[in-house]
């Protein structure tokens, strides 16, 4: 099967700051709602794919903004999460939804083997590739950093009402989530959920256990309501905001992982 991408698409992911002294490795899943010119927007509707069902809203702009802040690395997909969702196993439940929060996405339906795999060597891999080249990029440092992964989430899933402004999502390693969410429980009128709304114990989870696990990396997941972030400038506040938490969070968890 030929390649996915053409010249004038744009490439899998982008990588922010890569040389960013900071301990800390950010990624965003599902930072765009890009598609490949082949998949003919993937036969829905432009707008279709800029809502939730397309990208993590107001993700990218807070991740950015941390990167820049704390001075750490970023990789971001380019990518919609319809064409192929970098936080799912290739060719697992929920990689190439056929329908996603009602919306049929035809260009989905009855894919083959080959054109799964077409999809995950254009958009899936190169990503994931990245995020280990600058993990053994801190090694040439001496460096094993924590991994974060920024997401944002509906304030409302199948007419349930999601109170959370923020959920810290993790597994078993409590060295990042644990101090990271007793931070963000300081700040004033932010609920912050455990595990909430999703969690990352879920079957399909691929991120985390691909990168961190291997590496004994301090690693979670960082969920922020949309409505909050929704604007460039109301994204970046957030940021600004989380900073602190992050910056202690890290230091706590680095410090576990030397003891």
């Amino acid at each position: 099967m030929p390649p996915l991408l053409s010249a004038g698409d744009p490439p899998p992911f982008a990588t922010i700051n890569p040389a960013g002294r900071f301990p800390l490795l950010l990624l965003c899943d599902h930072a765009g709602k890009a598609v490949p010119r082949a998949l003919d927007g993937l036969g829905i509707a432009a707008q279709e794919l800029s809502r939730h069902i397309g990208w993590d809203i107001g993700a990218l702009d807070v991740a950015t903004e941390l990167a820049r802040l704390l001075d750490a690395p970023l990789v971001a997909s380019t990518y919609s999460r319809l064409v192929i969702d970098c936080n799912r196993w290739p060719g697992g439940e929920g990689s190439i939804p056929e329908i996603s929060d009602g919306t049929k996405v035809p260009a989905n339906a009855g894919l083959t083997e080959a054109g799964i795999r077409a999809r995950a060597d254009a958009c899936f891999w190169p990503y994931h590739d990245e995020v280990e080249r600058l993990i053994a990029d801190f090694a040439t440092r001496g460096v094993k950093p924590a991994l974060f992964v920024v997401h944002s989430f509906t304030p409302a899933m199948a007419g349930v009402q999601r109170p959370w402004q923020l959920g810290v999502l993790w597994r078993s390693d409590e060295r990042l989530p644990l101090p990271l969410l007793a931070e963000l429980r300081k700040l004033e009128g932010v609920l912050t959920g455990d595990n909430e709304p999703y969690s990352a114990r879920a079957s399909y989870e691929y991120t985390l256990t691909a990168h961190a696990d291997p590496h004994g990396l301090p690693h979670c997941s960082l969920e922020i309501r949309q409505d909050l972030i929704g604007t460039h400038e109301n994204a970046t506040a957030w940021a600004r905001r989380l900073v602190p938490a992050v910056t202690a969070a890290v230091a706590a968890a680095l410090a576990d992982s030397r003891s």
